[in-house]
């Protein structure tokens, strides 16, 4: 009897068979459904109720019998081949379990298909193999670090071996921890992989009552996630990027749907930067959000993210732009511009780099995109690009109409960036596009070969008789940067022109001599020293960008190959979303 009892529990429809046999209720109160057939039958006259009820004892009859005939079935087994059939029970609902979490969460069900390209091969060259694996034990060393001193916590202090938190991320934590998810798959470190994994299960926590930086939670946060759920195919990952991503989206209710650079996240109020401009928005935050949030739209079926970021681009279409140039600047009240402050570097950079990757992201059918990169290239080349006298090509900001000879760290992301685009020029411009790129790679590598170091510092300037040096004591440090790196993983790939290792390993030098600590790896105050004085933070763009150009600078080009993926402005690899898969997907739904 028992065993005939515990039969029930393994047939399909169970807890309604149960509810039906030992919960039956009158027939006037029987349950039929949801909605409006419970009001018919509540409303019908006796007639019908009789001849409900009659149809659900003869339903529960059947349904009884044939609980009882597959007890009977179940008796004449083996025990060992009951245990097998409990045990099959038991995968299956585990794996419905982990197929239905992301419905649970209200996302759509998704066919996991690994993009091209998440594992590449060894390096044939032996030298070229041995100096990646030397790359890879210093991503080891950091992670290694962190994890003994400060896990859980934002960012690692080496030298006090102690956490380090940014108010960047409010309360936030393990941003260390989501930033280098994607470095540690493609170095195919799967076991710290693992850990990170479990941490973000059981402690990434998103509801917090403090003030965050949208920009820099986004490129991170969302950006670590997404990268994370498409190497690996982890639900955990997409569940977490689309519940940050919603909370984001506070950020979006200003007059102008232009967001704010920091937000609430308990209650939802956002502000800009008192800093900044009366109260401007900057371009380099909210240009920065569109490669994540259409990514964000297409993981979680809600259009609205997408819909947020082609918003921005509306209202920038609308404005006038001096000289065909985007001011740092813009109000999200009044839609106009702020101060007359156009830069390449901070607090502009990362604008331009999204519109060319959401052209290249989608399969290069955003015209809008390509555009709107192409015209502000043509600009940017009219009134910033100059040539100095010992002739270095660099990128000058300008300040209401005035130029400024200075070159930001940030600013030699753009080397990569003209070289990626020059395939979406006319042809008699290609060239001189891969030129431009080729050029400012020199120039920044010339602001690294000119320091005592080896290592770049935050700016260096063009005027007063100096060429790529900082003569500023508050423009001499380096902070662990990825961006020079980035550009000479961009023109390997490109040329394979040997010099573009020999830069980046000579980076590897001087970070093993200079910043590495008993602790991990430490920023530096001044490179034009003789001996370093570090700044006691390793950063988490360390683990998620400067280690990873270095190792994609010496691995194969069928790791993460460009026509395949796109990076987000932390160095996290988003797929491109290829129209051919998306026909796929919409004929399989």
């Amino acid at each position: 009897i028992t065993l005939c009892f515990g039969a029930i529990f393994f047939l399909p429809d169970s807890s309604k068979l149960l509810s039906g046999v030992f919960f039956h209720h009158p027939p006037s109160e029987q349950r039929l459904g949801g909605g409006e057939e419970e009001v018919v039958v509540a409303a019908g006259g006796g007639e019908s109720r009789q001849d409900a009820a009659a149809e659900n004892l003869a339903k529960i009859r059947e349904d009884h019998e044939r609980a009882l005939r597959e007890a009977k079935e179940t008796l004449r087994k083996q025990p060992d081949e009951i245990q097998r059939d409990i045990r099959r029970e038991k995968e299956k609902v585990a794996r419905d379990s982990r197929a239905g979490g992301a419905q649970e969460k209200g996302l759509p069900h998704l066919l996991f298909r690994q993009p091209i390209g998440a594992v590449g091969g060894e390096p044939a060259d032996p030298d070229v193999r041995q100096k990646r694996d030397k790359i890879k034990q210093m991503m080891q060393n950091a992670w290694d670090n962190y994890k003994r001193y400060a896990w859980g916590l934002n960012e690692l202090k080496p030298v006090s071996k102690q956490g380090h938190s940014s108010n960047l991320f409010g309360s936030i934590q393990g941003a260390t921890i989501v930033d280098a998810l994607d470095t540690l798959y493609i170095m195919e470190m799967r076991d710290e992989f693992a850990e990170a994994k479990e941490w973000v299960e059981k402690h990434l926590d998103f509801n917090v009552n403090a003030e965050i930086s949208v920009f820099e939670v986004n490129i991170r946060f969302v950006g670590g996630l997404l990268s994370a759920y498409y190497l690996s195919g982890e639900e955990i990952f997409r569940r977490k990027a689309v519940e940050l991503g919603e909370k984001l989206l506070a950020a979006f209710n200003t007059p102008t749907g232009i967001p704010w650079a920091l937000l609430n996240f308990k209650s939802g109020i956002g502000r800009n930067w008192p800093w900044a401009s009366g109260g401007s928005s900057i371009l380099a935050e909210f240009g920065t959000l569109h490669l994540e949030f259409v990514h964000l739209s297409h993981l979680s079926g809600n259009p609205v993210f997408a819909e947020k970021v082609m918003n921005i681009r509306k209202v920038l279409n609308r404005l006038d732009k001096p000289q065909g140039l985007y001011p740092n600047y813009l109000n999200p009240s009044s839609g106009q511009w702020g101060q007359n402050h156009v830069s390449v570097g901070g607090l502009g950079d990362s604008f331009y780099e999204y519109l060319l990757k959401a052209w290249l992201m989608s399969d290069k059918t955003d015209e809008e995109g390509k555009k709107m990169y192409y015209d502000a290239v043509q600009s940017i080349e009219t009134h910033l690009i100059r040539k100095s006298s010992g002739g270095l090509t660099y990128i000058a900001e300008w300040k209401g109409g005035l130029l400024e000879h200075k070159m930001g760290h940030l600013t030699c992301f753009a080397g990569g960036m003209f070289v990626l685009g020059a395939d979406g020029v006319s042809p008699d411009l290609t060239v001189h596009h891969f030129e431009l790129g080729a050029e400012i790679a020199r120039t920044c590598h010339e602001s690294y070969d000119r320091t005592t170091m080896k290592l770049g510092p935050e700016a260096f300037r063009f005027d007063g008789g100096v060429e790529a040096i900082a003569t500023r004591q508050n423009e001499k440090y380096y902070i662990l940067r990825p961006e020079v790196i980035e550009t000479y993983m961009y023109l390997w790939r490109f040329t394979h022109d040997t010099k573009y290792r020999q830069w980046g390993w000579e980076a590897v030098e001087a970070l093993e001599k200079h910043c590495k600590v008993d602790g991990g790896y430490s920023g530096i105050r001044d490179v034009y020293a003789n001996h370093p004085s570090h700044d006691d933070v390793q950063q988490s763009f360390y683990l998620a960008e400067t280690l990873k150009y270095l190792f994609l600078l010496f691995s194969d080009d069928d790791l993460l190959p460009l026509e395949h993926w796109v990076f987000n402005t932390e160095a996290h690899p988003l797929p491109v979303l290829h129209k051919d898969n998306e026909e796929k997907e919409d004929k399989s739904k």
